[in-house]
Parts: structure tokens; sequence; C-alpha cells
């Protein structure tokens, strides 16, 4: 009896722990009774029959390998594809490797619209980026990543609206030309550089000798400015030196007239000092070899009586 007892309660303990069943939070399960689809538990504790109710099995993507699992994940998930060959519509073969954000928004589509979800996603994943990346060049294709990642989340959030599937983001990690490609791509590159190098040596080099052939015809310029004032300041000084002269001897010439008087005559005066200084410069050269005879004699004597009388005046 006691025997009995204790297999009914390890009886009742068993069935109640499989009638009991926690959910876990941002998960879920589809549960089927008899085969149909019953209900889809929600996070916490739920109650069901054992033996008559059972949870569906998906596939899932578990460490890069599909398995199966009753436990539906509802947080955002993240495949990783492989490396796939895509051709451009240039006839470029290229590698590209794409990550895809996504999240299951309705389990019971997720479980009775599709047999194998992740092999569904991948594969969709695939020929949509292939025939994206058809339609567009190599250059295109390196320089349009948002442009692509944006038709692909399209294109892919409407073909697996029907799964339950919300196409969060859709990222290309790689894109990867052939190595010829690479190289011929790496060889225009430095090509371009050197171009823009060339150019803004010859930008460089024609501003510079811009800049020094205005330095040149500004130096020309001040030079010929500094010359003109030079001459006009040296003219002035010149005309101012003459005028001062003629005024010194005006005035000298006034003081001669007040001296000697209208007897004689001031010029004479004048031309006769500098007649002797003129004969005493002359008698300072070579002696030996040149006798000197003052020129008209007469006018010589006629400034020394113009001077003895100035003598007697004084």
């Amino acid at each position: 009896m006691i025997y009995v007892l204790i297999v009914c309660v390890v009886c009742v303990l068993i069935f109640a722990k499989m009638a009991l069943v926690i959910i876990p939070q941002s998960e879920t399960k589809i549960v089927e009774r008899l085969g149909r689809y019953h209900a889809t538990l929600p996070p916490g504790i739920n109650l069901i029959i054992p033996f008559i109710d059972r949870a569906k099995e998906i596939v899932v993507l578990q460490r890069g390998r599909y398995a199966y699992s009753s436990v539906i994940d509802l947080r955002e998930q993240v495949y990783d594809f492989p490396k796939q060959n895509v051709i451009t519509k240039d006839n470029v073969q290229t590698e590209i490797n794409a990550l895809l954000y996504f999240q299951i928004v309705d389990p019971f589509k997720a479980v009775y619209e599709i047999n194998n979800l992740p092999n569904a996603i991948e594969k969709l994943t695939q020929t949509t980026l292939r025939n994206i990346i058809g339609e567009l060049e190599l250059d295109e294709t390196l320089t349009s990543r948002d442009t692509i990642n944006t038709k692909l989340r399209s294109v892919l959030d409407d073909a697996t609206n029907k799964w339950g599937i919300k196409i969060n983001r859709v990222e290309l990690q790689d894109i990867t030309p052939p190595a010829s490609v690479l190289a011929a791509m790496e060889k225009q590159m430095q090509a371009e550089r050197n171009k823009r190098a060339t150019i803004l040596t010859s930008e460089g080099k024609k501003a510079a000798d811009i800049l020094q052939s205005e330095g040149e015809k500004m130096a020309t310029i001040n030079r010929a400015e500094a010359a003109k004032q030079e001459a006009i300041l040296n003219a002035e000084g010149e005309a101012q030196a003459r005028i001062r002269k003629a005024e010194a001897e005006a005035i000298a010439i006034r003081k001669i007239t007040e001296a000697v008087g209208d007897s004689t005559n001031p010029a004479n005066y004048l031309l006769a000092q500098k007649y002797i200084k003129t004969l005493e410069e002359i008698a300072q050269g070579d002696k030996t070899k040149t006798v000197y005879l003052p020129y008209e004699a007469t006018n010589l004597m006629g400034s020394i009586g113009g001077i003895k009388e100035l003598f007697k005046a004084e």
C-alpha cells in the first residue's frame, strides 16, 4: 500500500512538472494540442496538459549550424552569412559578406508559414543581393553601400512579412574584388595621386613665379620712383644752391658797389678776383717747362686799379 502511494505521489509530481511550463522573458513557445495549434505561451508560468499538449519545434541557427528547438527567441537576432560570389553589371566577380538583423514578430507565422526559417532567410538574402549587385557596376558597388543596404532591406522586409519576420537592418561587411582588379585600382589611385601632386606642384610654381615677377615689378617701380625722387631732390637742391649763390653774388655786388661807388664797375672787381685765382691755380702746376703770361694785361691793370681804388676808399 505504501509503495502504491509513493508511486502515485511520484506520478503526480512528474505530471505537475510536465504540466507546469515557465517561459523566460523575450521567449515563447507554440503549443499544439493533438497536432493542432492550441496557444502561444506568454512569458511566465503556463499550464498545459501533458501528453496531449506538445511544444512545436522549429529550426534555429546555433553556432553556425541548424538545430531544432521548441523555444522561439523574440529578441533581435543577427545572421552572419558566409561570403558569396556576385557578378556586377560590368562582369566583375566580387565576394560580398552581409550581416542581417531581424526579429520574429509573429511566432505563429514563423512556425507554420515557413519550414526552415534561417535557411530561407539566408537564401533569400543571397539571391536578392545578387540581383541588386547585378544592376550596379563595380565602382558603384564600392561607393554605394548605403544604397545597397536600403534596397536589400526593403526587398527582404517585404518578402519576409508573411513569415512573421521584421528585417531591421542589413549591413555589407566586406566587398572584395579580384586581385587583378585590386591591382588595377591601386595603379589607378597611384596615378591619380601623382596627377594631383603634379598639378599642385605646377600650380605652386606658377603662383611662386607670379609672386616673384610681381615682387620684381614692384621693386623696379620702387627703384625708378626712388631714382625719380632723387633726381627731383638733386635738381631742387641744385636750383636752390644756384639761387642762394646768385643771391649771395647779388649781395656781394651790391656791397662792392656801395664800397667803390659809381666810378668803378663792380664786375671788373669780381672778374679780377677770379682772374687772379685762376693764375694762382695755374702757377701751382709744372713751372719748369711752361711760362705763363697774363692775357689782356691792360684789362688786368684796370682790374688792379679797381682794387686800388677799393683800398683807398677803405
